[in-house]
């Protein structure tokens, strides 16, 4: 039976930062105890409408800020869940702000079945990290590894962002070593963009902020990636390193296609053929499953919290097993597990585009599979925008 993952989103935030276009609200705890009540009644639905008893083999718990909640609160979905599904060799993944843990937490998080923490760590520059209106400071960070590894955890990723304005290459090599000497398993990083809606987005729109600049930020990943591997890190994702055998789990179940459930505000799945999201407010989600009459039945996996699902075509299926199946950089997109999976050849839906870019170097084969470049890597989005429907 076919393994599955579980998303769990938690909106809550102390303070929204100004580049973010996630789904949080800042000021809203008053909300928890009511959210985490109707998560557990989404996550029992979800397990009680299923065709038979599900195995899960990843959780993740992002945001937002999770680690805003209390670990019993954390228990209590985490007994949900176990009451709901089976497991197997579990991956339990929690997103935390580096200074909303402590010890005390972070070990009770731990005896309850969270094994892997995400920081978000962002930068190790203080000028930075107001910039980005974190409300952290780098030894926040420290004291949060410290006390995570004490608490028995032994896969942490730290996430950062690189390309800020104002950024130089030398105060990105100094955040990069600065995280290496913190010996994470895993490091995340990510480009700053601009969202549309954010204010980060209105005010380099209107000038008050200038627009990273792309070379400038090539050679800052081009670097980080150097380094990394000289590091004994791999590179397995085009924003994602790890240490021999600890890799993400949870998300490469998104980038290989297969199946991942959702709970909670605004969390978007993919089970069954169906793409699907919720309501995306924290209020509107909590009423869901406050009235009677919503709670009929629905048709897996869908629950009273959807609000948008369509049932893919076999075309989106195909483009989307391109699109983020390419991002891995070793791994790529199997031609056999293509036609394992869709009955078709991919030179027969792809063949000219896959041509195409190996001419421009953007695509090359290993065997059987595809996978991006090393120039590929840097531009990515003009090979993924030959496979959009």
């Amino acid at each position: 039976m076919q393994e599955h993952s579980l998303y769990i989103h938690i909106p809550f935030c102390s303070h929204r930062c100004a580049y973010c276009d996630f789904n949080t609200y800042a000021g809203q705890e008053r909300h928890i105890s009511a959210y985490v009540q109707a998560l557990c009644k989404e996550i029992a639905f979800i397990g009680q409408n299923a065709p038979e008893k599900l195995t899960l083999h990843t959780i993740f718990f992002g945001g937002g800020t999770p680690s805003l909640m209390t670990p019993p609160q954390f228990e209590m979905i985490m007994n949900t869940i176990s009451n709901s599904f089976n497991y197997s060799n579990l991956e339990t993944t929690m997103e935390a702000n580096p200074g909303t843990v402590s010890y005390s937490n972070l070990r009770d998080l731990r005896s309850i079945g969270i094994n892997r923490i995400s920081f978000g760590v962002q930068s190790a520059n203080p000028a930075e990290l107001r910039l980005l209106e974190r409300e952290h400071t780098y030894f926040d960070v420290i004291n949060a590894v410290t006390w995570a590894r004490k608490a028995g955890f032994d896969n942490l990723n730290l996430d950062l962002i690189y390309a800020l304005p104002h950024q130089t290459l030398d105060s990105w090599t100094v955040t990069i070593k600065l995280v290496l000497g913190l010996a994470p398993e895993h490091l995340s990083l990510y480009a700053l963009t601009m969202e549309h809606g954010t204010p980060f987005g209105r005010w380099s729109a209107r000038g008050l902020m200038p627009i990273p600049d792309p070379d400038l930020a090539a050679d800052m990943y081009e670097w980080a990636a150097e380094t990394l591997e000289n590091s004994g890190f791999h590179q397995y994702e085009i924003s994602n390193w790890a240490k021999p055998n600890m890799e993400c789990r949870h998300n490469l179940q998104y980038w290989r296609g297969l199946p991942y459930l959702a709970a909670g505000a605004g969390a978007h799945g993919y089970v069954d053929g169906y793409r699907y999201s919720n309501a995306l407010r924290i209020q509107t989600y909590i009423d869901r499953f406050n009235s009677s009459k919503r709670l009929r039945k629905f048709v897996f996996p869908l629950t009273p919290a959807t609000v948008n699902h369509h049932r893919q075509t076999q075309q989106d299926d195909m483009s989307e097993f391109m699109l983020t199946g390419l991002r891995l950089t070793i791994e790529g997109v199997s031609a056999g597990t293509f036609s394992r999976r869709f009955g078709r050849k991919i030179e027969n839906i792809f063949g000219k585009d896959i041509e195409d870019l190996i001419q421009l170097d953007l695509l090359e084969r290993q065997a059987e599979r595809l996978r991006l470049t090393r120039r590929g890597r840097l531009l990515g989005n003009q090979a993924f925008a030959r496979f959009v429907t």
